[in-house]
């Protein structure tokens, strides 16, 4: 048996799916991007991304999108009802492992100083909507 989790204040998914899923002391969160909360999923409403009238990068800035998944994450976490200091496992997408991964390391070290759950960081060649990065986590209920 298991719940399903959609958080008012997380971006809106990008295809039918929740945020999260309650499987008994577990939760297991969907690929959280870093869309500002509300963003419907065509929107390109990123943090630190301009793009012009082609679709194309005009303004990029990694370490924001970084800190805005967190926000997503968190977010999605407290809704169902778990919190950050009870992540045990993340997952995260990058598009470009060697552009992105110094910085993603450096945030990831501020939000993660108590709580180090297991990492795992995959690079992946495009994700579904104009951003970088893509976190997919696990965490407790209690």
């Amino acid at each position: 048996m298991s719940e399903k989790i959609n958080a008012e204040n997380a971006p809106k998914p990008v295809g039918l799916y929740p945020h999260a899923r309650k499987v008994g002391d577990l939760l297991f969160l969907s690929g959280v991007g870093p869309r500002v909360a509300g963003s419907d999923s065509n929107d390109s409403n990123v943090p630190g991304l301009e793009l012009d009238h082609n679709g194309n990068f005009k303004a990029f800035d990694f370490e924001a999108q970084c800190r805005q998944v967190f926000d997503n994450v968190n977010a999605v976490l407290e809704a169902s009802g778990s919190s950050w200091d009870k992540l045990v496992d993340v997952t995260v997408f990058l598009v470009n492992m060697k552009r992105d991964f110094h910085v993603y390391n450096k945030v990831y070290a501020e939000y993660f100083k108590d709580n180090q759950p297991c990492r795992t960081t995959v690079e992946i060649s495009s994700l579904p909507t104009p951003i970088a990065i893509e976190l997919k986590c696990i965490a407790t209920i209690d």
